[in-house]
């Protein structure tokens, strides 16, 4: 019997306070989830203190990007080095980048320190959930993701609030500095409360690998985000130097014995398509995380209190989600609980596409849930999946490929995004990327007159739409991936 087999029996790894390990894998995963609720919530704000309109997408980029590049990582390293001392690292660089973003001046430092922020954050998260899948069996976890997506609905109803409070009557600073106590509250029960023996071997890290994955996926994004701005040279020159790097990491990572992208593990059709399904589903959430707040404060003129309601109902169904998605997969299958999952991301982003200025808040929160749903499905269904599929020694880099495609496509997704309303503002007012600074920001907007308000709510408009219709084709690709899943497989059937 495999030990992936055994482990429907019994978990990995026996630890004695199997519970309070959960509570505190449950705070560490509460960082990364008041994070994106909160700084979404804050973002227009920011921006209309800030500046830099045409570089917003880049401040959830950076971070995503940083995360996404590190993930694998930190995954290679825990399988190598340990789970503990890895989180340790991770979140330290994590705070690091967190108090700086706080002191940020301007948008690119913000754009550098959400960087630095994200090199910490890619141990956050993924390894938190690598614990939890060795304490955990197959069943076990199905059941357990409930609990740690309720995280996200906490957060949710916590970070716009907050959010919102904050950056109303004390400064947007806040919004960022308020995880540096829970990130030292995390550290130190792990320490006490996960015992942990490392078997140390010879070991190969891919560092070269990891560069390469920088300069590819960084050079396209940077092609897509800012092809308003760049002459057609420079975006070629981009699009070359990333393919080229995209394909050299191909090549690279078949040639070593210790790959930062495992290839010989994407070939199982389980992990492939729920990265691939994982990847869509990421990308069609950032129409909410990041376009949705944009087009509520700045179309629709309503306030940031409005803007923290509408993306916490995300968070709030995407946790209901994740406790029915446990039970019904355990009495199912991983593709009959993905494709309500992504079927439901369909809805959803056609909801969106619907929104206009005149729209009552009631739509965009009722599309926004129903996203949530979605995501509440698909991600549970898609981690558990992979983590039955795989044994302990590829946990964390299994795990880990999970992870870094779900923040490869909140980084795609927001790019393309974000460049699509650079593209709708360019194109209906160019040059005007400064007065949609002032519209965003409620105390700007009172000194523009009625008739520049409805020229940029309308260009901005026109590009959200654009936006959020690509949201619909997203998803769609990402229901196909679920449907094309073993029909029978689920965590308590581990063969078809």
């Amino acid at each position: 019997m495999d030990q992936t087999a055994v482990e429907h029996l019994r978990p990995a790894v026996i630890v004695p306070h199997r519970g309070l390990v959960l509570c505190a894998a449950l705070i560490a995963t509460f960082m990364p989830a008041v994070e994106s609720t909160i700084v979404a919530t804050a973002m227009p704000t920011i921006v209309g203190d800030l500046g830099g309109f045409d570089l917003f997408s880049w401040v959830f980029a950076a971070y995503l990007l940083a995360m996404a590049v590190t993930i694998p990582i930190y995954g290679r390293l825990a399988d190598v080095y340990g789970r503990k001392r890895l989180f340790f690292a991770g979140t330290g660089i994590f705070m690091i980048g967190t108090a700086l973003c706080g002191f940020a001046h301007s948008m690119p430092m913000l754009i550098v320190f959400r960087a630095i922020q994200g090199l910490g954050g890619g141990a956050v998260q993924p390894i938190s959930m690598t614990i939890l899948g060795d304490i955990y069996t197959p069943a076990e976890r199905a059941r357990i993701q409930g609990y740690s997506s309720s995280v996200f609905g906490i957060s949710a109803v916590v970070g716009p609030a907050l959010g919102a409070f904050l950056v109303q009557h004390v400064h947007w600073s806040v919004v960022f500095w308020i995880n540096l106590p829970i990130g030292v509250v995390s550290i130190l029960l792990f320490a006490v409360l996960l015992p942990e023996r490392v078997e140390h071997r010879p070991h190969q890290i891919d560092f070269i690998g990891g560069a390469l994955l920088v300069v590819g996926v960084g050079a396209l994004m940077a092609a897509l985000v800012q092809a308003v701005t760049l002459s057609a040279v420079t975006i070629g020159a981009l699009v070359v130097v990333g393919l080229v790097a995209i394909l050299a990491l191909s090549v690279w990572e078949r040639s070593i014995p210790e790959p930062m992208l495992p290839l010989m593990l994407w070939r199982r059709r389980v992990v492939l398509l729920c990265n691939l399904a994982g990847f869509g589903a990421a990308a069609t959430m950032m129409a909410v995380g990041a376009i949705l707040p944009t087009y509520v404060q700045g179309v629709m003129g309503r306030a940031p209190s409005v803007v923290g309601v509408v993306v916490g109902a995300t968070s709030v169904s995407w946790m209901f989600a994740a406790f029915a998605a446990g039970r019904l997969m355990i009495r199912t299958s991983y593709r009959l609980t993905a494709a309500i999952g992504a079927t439901t991301l369909v809805i959803g982003s056609l909801m969106l596409t619907a929104i206009g200025p005149a729209t009552t808040p009631a739509w965009p929160t009722a599309a926004a849930l129903v996203i949530g749903i979605g995501m509440g499905f698909c991600n549970t269904t898609f981690l558990v999946a992979i983590q039955a599929s795989v044994g302990f020694q590829e946990r964390g880099v299994g795990t880990g490929s999970q992870m870094f495609m779900r923040i490869m496509g909140q980084s795609v997704g927001a790019a393309a995004f974000g460049a699509l309303i650079n593209f709708g503002v360019e194109r209906l007012l160019p040059g005007s990327g400064h007065l949609v600074n002032k519209m965003l920001e409620p105390a700007t907007r009172a000194t523009l007159t009625a008739d520049q308000i409805a020229r940029l709510a309308d260009a901005v408009g026109v590009g959200s739409h654009d936006a959020f219709l690509l949201s619909v084709v997203i998803s769609a690709l990402t229901l196909l991936a679920t449907i094309l899943l073993p029909a029978r497989l689920s965590p308590v059937r581990t063969s078809v």
